[in-house]
């Protein structure tokens, strides 16, 4: 396997401060408890600056608790350091009552400036905290930081320690010593004589300390600062002991190379890039073929175009497979750039790339194989030996250090209902069928969300996978799929796992089961209803301001507002959340985060202006089917980038032919995104035809759109384009295709060789009869290409 590449951003100086947060006292706030005065104390927590939630003592039974109690935090000027302060009224008998909750932004302080902030849920309302904040720079050497304007790496110290001698008795049972270093990847650790040397991980800014706890000892734990250990040098240490041989350790400090094992960037990367400079060599000799063009197309006047499949189970595979089929029918094939699917759409996908010249090739045979697949039985996937299969295979995987969780189990169970024998294939092995421009890229898409709190409406973010990346196109980050489900802190590769075969990122594009209840609620309901909640958080959230302070939470100290906080707790819990590390651990915030462009333009969550509540504050990221936000795979191929200039849109939708398409439009429309307006007529709205084209004169830098919803309008009378079906061959044209009963809805499995043989023959139909229209948006998006690219006439 090759080793993972480093990537260099742009390095930026820190300059450090010292930041005095005196907590004064509080007012107004109502007790929690029915006998007496509420017992009040304030947790601080800047997690830019250390890793532990620091807290004033508690004032015991005072309506107006006064504190006068001084906090100290070292930060650095570039990044976005929000303090959050909570009040909490402490409670003897049940967990402590949280009154208040305030953030506020450091940044606002200016270098020497002394602010009391009074923060007050609202100006007629009681409540109010009273906080003096002091800033002033310290004359320390500069911090350097590693940012691509969104994200920040900073430095990281490592500590080696190695347990040089201890007592007979503690060497002999086997016993180790307790080692922790606050803030670190790693946590805590047991070192001993007998298993060798631990490492510690974290940040320097930290001023992290080694704590020793001695086990089944009375003493107090042990504590070296490691800004007391010389860098680079190895220092043995003793510490006295009850037992005749002291314990004696040996500590190495030293500072982590700057190199990041990840991408912090924005726009397409290296591979990619190179890919496009040999597939635009592909699209314009097929172009000048199709369109029967004079001239060779320049390069800069070749249009990108692509194809976006959607999900839909069995049902979404079987139809990409057909369309992709008439695509090739008509040499379209090699016009295409991208192909982006979701859910069952990146089964096939996937499927192709196995062949590293599968657009090339006959796609009858995998055809095929898919349909032979989609036509058997699937009772053998919980066969006995099946099932050891799946335990043996999980259990390896444990062993090798991958997280256990149900996601892995459905996978397996995934990869039994699509393939005969297990496929050891791998995402990063997808290169070969790019090496030289001979396929469409392919972009698999997933969401990231929280794993309880917060349904996906609340919370979701767009993850992309290509055979060159895995990352958010949201911050700027990406690894190389090898190092996809790996462990990494503040951008550092710390524990390499073999890249996992490619089943076990087929079961996370179409994961279901990471859903919550409230999640749920979107299939069985009107997705405009859910997409109107979501539009308006985003529209709160252009007004958000910090800092600003909310009252958290208080009707859950009546039983009404525990029974609501139950309930909530029920509906947005994600009882099988998958587990994969989190590639972004540990990473901040740069402090003009919010404003830059490319972080704006993918604001997807209720939570963008809280950066100690987004992804890189999490151990793992929830990843499931993009279905459950907006069934497409479109997102990939709106960043300004890719400069996609024809969309290719195959809908395998039963309950809509334009509703998850609108849905685009309206999420384009709310991010400022250029996109054009899916506005269908009525007509088409009751009728829609085969092919749908969607355009925006005014806006060149939008895409065109040629929309096939999957219907069977002619296709009934017509076995292949311009032939009509003969009496025999009529019921070979009718199709099922309602909402509710239909053979192809995504709860089916398996479907009759006869079902199977019509949605492929009406998907490769539905290609082959708009070739005109087809050629048609080609020609368009080379002319939009060539305006766009042409020089102004100089003014007279």
């Amino acid at each position: 396997m090759a080793p993972a590449p480093a990537f260099a951003p742009q390095p930026e100086v820190a300059e450090s401060s010292l930041l005095s947060v005196r907590v004064l006292r509080a007012h107004g706030f109502p007790s929690r408890d029915l006998l007496s005065p509420s017992d009040c104390y304030v947790c601080l927590w800047l997690p830019t600056a250390t890793s532990q939630e620091l807290r004033t003592r508690t004032v015991r039974n005072c309506s107006c608790p006064v504190w006068n109690q001084t906090f100290r935090f070292r930060i650095q000027g570039l990044l976005k350091n929000v303090l959050e302060l909570k009040v909490f009224d402490r409670d003897q008998l049940s967990v402590d009552d949280l009154l208040f909750s305030v953030l506020f932004d450091v940044g606002t302080l200016r270098a020497g400036e002394t602010r009391l902030e009074s923060f007050t849920l609202n100006p007629q309302g009681p409540e109010r905290l009273d906080v003096e904040f002091h800033l002033r720079r310290l004359p320390e050497p500069p911090e350097q930081l590693l940012t691509n304007g969104v994200l920040v790496a900073r430095e990281l110290c490592s500590l080696d320690v190695c347990m040089e001698k201890a007592s007979a008795a503690r060497s002999s049972n086997g016993e180790g010593v307790e080692l922790s270093v606050v803030g670190s990847y790693e946590g805590n650790q047991k070192v001993s004589v007998h298993a060798g040397p631990v490492s510690f991980h974290c940040p320097s800014y930290w001023d992290p300390e080694l704590t020793i706890h001695l086990q089944n000892a009375a003493q107090e734990p042990l504590r070296v600062p490691l800004r007391t250990l010389p860098p680079n040098q190895p220092v043995k240490v003793a510490f006295p002991s009850a037992q005749e041989t002291p314990l004696e350790l040996k500590l190495k400090a030293e500072e982590v190379p700057g190199e990041l094992s990840m991408r912090l960037g924005f726009g397409p990367c290296a591979g990619e890039q190179a890919f496009l400079g040999q597939r635009k060599q592909v699209v314009a000799k097929a172009l000048k073929r199709l369109l029967q063009l004079e001239e060779d197309l320049p390069e800069d006047q070749v249009p990108v175009v692509a194809v976006m499949a959607n999900g839909g189970g069995i049902r979404a595979m079987t139809a990409l497979l057909g369309q992709l089929s008439g695509l090739q029918q008509l040499g379209l094939l090699d016009c295409v750039t991208y192909i982006t699917g979701a859910s069952g759409s990146t089964w096939a996908m996937a499927d192709l790339y196995e062949d590293p010249d599968w657009s090339r090739k006959d796609l009858a045979g995998p055809i095929a194989m898919a349909r032979a697949r989609v036509t058997r039985s699937k009772l053998g996937v919980l066969a006995p030996e099946r099932l050891w299969q799946y335990q043996r295979e999980l259990r390896e995987r444990a062993e090798q250090g991958h997280p256990s969780c149900f996601t892995d189990l459905w996978c397996l169970l995934n990869e039994a209902l699509l393939h005969d024998q297990p496929h050891h294939r791998t995402l990063s092995e997808q290169r070969k069928a790019l090496s030289r421009g001979q396929n469409p890229l392919p972009i698999y898409c997933a969401l990231n969300t929280k794993d309880r709190r917060l349904n996906t409406f609340e919370f979701g973010e767009w993850v992309e996978f290509t055979p060159y990346e895995v990352g958010f196109p949201k911050y700027g980050a990406f690894i190389p799929p090898e190092l996809f489900g790996s462990e990494f802190f503040m951008g550092r590769l710390m524990k390499r796992l073999p890249e996992s075969r490619i089943c076990f990122l087929e079961g996370i594009w179409s994961n279901l089961f990471a859903a919550n209840l409230e999640d749920s609620l979107y299939w069985t309901s009107d997705p405009a209803q859910f997409w109107d909640r979501w539009a308006q958080a985003r529209a709160s959230l252009d007004k958000e301001v910090i800092p600003y302070s909310r009252l958290e939470e208080p009707p859950t100290a009546t039983v009404a507002g525990r029974i609501a906080e139950v309930f909530k707790g029920l509906l947005t819990r994600r009882p099988l959340v998958g587990s994969t590390p989190n590639f972004l651990r540990g990473l901040e915030f740069h402090r003009n985060y919010f404003e830059n462009p490319n972080f704006s333009a993918w604001k997807d969550t209720i939570l963008d202006a809280l950066p100690n509540q987004l992804t890189p504050s999490e151990r793992y990221l929830c990843l499931l089917d993009v279905g459950y936000f907006v069934n497409t795979s479109c997102l990939p191929l709106l960043p300004p980038d890719r400069d996609v200039d024809l969309i290719l849109s195959f809908d395998y939708s039963l309950d809509g032919a334009f509703q998850q398409l609108e849905l685009v439009g309206r999420y384009c429309r709310e991010q400022s995104i250029p996109f054009p307006a899916i506005t269908p007529t009525p007509e088409e709205l009751l009728r829609p035809q085969e092919c749908h084209i969607f355009s925006d004169p005014a806006r060149p830098d939008a895409p065109v759109v040629l929309h096939f919803p999957l219907v069977s309008d002619s296709f009934r009378h017509y076995s292949v384009p311009g032939v009509r079906r003969g009496p025999a061959e009529e019921t070979g044209g009718e199709l099922n295709l309602a909402a509710v009963g239909s053979p192809y809805h995504y709860t089916q499995l398996t479907y009759s060789e006869e079902d199977a043989d019509k949605l492929l023959g009406l998907a490769r139909y539905n290609i082959c009869n708009n070739q005109e229209q087809i050629l048609e948006g080609l020609r368009e998006a080379v002319e939009r290409r060539r305006r766009r690219r042409r020089p102004r006439p100089a003014p007279e």
